[in-house]
């Protein structure tokens, strides 16, 4: 039984959201910096005016350098993206500041000094405020106005194509552990991964994918939420009966409690949305220079899966600044990486690997 109760339900590990701090990491910034700081502030004009907060760092002695916006994963993040005690997106700051680029990292809505309620947005709310982001840069005199990059990972990652198909001021985007299929595939492709290598049973894998890809179509048949519910209880019920039929020993996962939470689950807006959500459209219209990068270790963001659809759709964009690279041996959070699942990124000391830094750094200097 102990494989079987490792094959329960696996739906949402787009990005792991714990997000304390407690022990400082070594990669963690230590003044003093030779770089300018500084608080700003901007409003999302478009969805709920919302005053968003953030940090712009500014490289010293260059004028109007060009900028990054860094994006979020999925889950509320500080604009540090302070995780597990890692604050990835400070050591990205950092780093490309001290390379000569300017960097506006920022709350997420509802989230540390952000106004807005996270609860209730949706992948499209999170791109609006990057649009806001890049609204504020154009009025600076400090940095190059034609030179506003995006830097999204995993659900940011899907955001910055969204946001770059139809801002022409977007110059340039990097794509780390970005989705190229939609959310039901993520999931699943992420949930069988991190079974096989947890050594739950290919029967167990079987059943949780039957499991998911039942609560799928019965979620896509209906458009409003209620009705998606009893869509979603009716199915299982059925399948309960089926398992019970065959007499298979997973029946015992297919019970009141595991309806219901499914139930409440998939009922999150941002989830509603993310399932059925493809970056096609947006990857097929994005013209501007783009790297993608994701981890050989990843499981949340499979590379075999994701880049060879970010490549096609790319193509079908006909854009001719295009760079794709696997990278050998870090996981999803970009860190050197044994198995790389989830309980790595507690136990790494690593933030985020410095080879990847200077990937990004030369990249974006190469051609701005």
């Amino acid at each position: 039984m102990k494989t079987l109760k490792k094959a329960l339900p696996l739906l949402v590990v787009f990005i792991c959201t714990i997000s304390f701090a407690q022990t400082e990491k070594p990669q963690t910034p230590k003044g003093p910096f030779d770089y300018i700081i500084e608080d700003v502030s901007f409003i999302n004009k478009d969805v709920d005016s919302i005053t968003l907060a953030g940090t712009l760092t500014l490289p010293k002695n260059i004028k109007q350098p060009p900028v990054a916006i860094l994006i979020n994963g999925s889950g509320a993040h500080d604009r540090d993206c302070t995780m597990m005690d890692h604050k990835s997106f400070w050591v990205i700051a950092d780093y490309l500041t001290n390379n000569g680029i300017a960097v506006l990292r920022f709350d997420e809505r509802g989230t540390a000094k952000s106004e807005g309620d996270f609860s209730k947005a949706t992948t499209f709310d999170l791109a609006k405020d990057v649009e806001a982001g890049i609204s504020y840069l154009q009025t600076r005199k400090d940095i190059d106005s034609s030179k506003i990059g995006l830097i999204g990972h995993s659900e940011g990652g899907l955001i910055a194509p969204i946001v770059a198909s139809t801002n022409p001021n977007v110059a340039y985007v990097i794509m780390l552990a970005g989705p190229g299929v939609n959310g039901q595939k993520i999931l699943q492709s992420q949930s069988k991964k991190i079974a096989k290598l947890q050594g739950v049973t290919d029967e167990g894998i079987a059943f949780n994918n039957e499991l998911t890809t039942i609560v799928y179509q019965a979620m896509f048949s209906e458009t409003e939420v209620e009705k998606q519910k009893s869509a979603i209880e009716n199915a299982l019920k059925e399948f309960k009966v089926k398992l019970e039929t065959e007499d298979s020993p997973f029946k015992v996962y297919v019970n009141d409690y595991t309806i219901n939470q499914l139930k409440t689950q998939l009922s999150n807006p941002w989830l509603q949305a993310f399932i059925k959500l493809d970056p096609k459209p947006y990857l097929e219209k994005t013209n501007c220079p783009i790297l993608v990068l994701n981890g050989s270790k990843d499981v949340q963001v499979l590379p075999e899966i994701n880049l060879p659809e970010i490549e096609k759709h790319l193509k079908t964009a006909n854009n001719k600044d295009v760079t794709i690279k696997q990278l050998e041996g870090y996981n999803h959070l970009f860190q050197t990486a044994k198995t790389g699942l989830l309980n790595e990124y507690f136990t790494n000391e690593e933030t985020f690997s410095p080879n990847v830094l200077k990937i990004m750094s030369d990249w974006i200097n190469a051609r701005f």
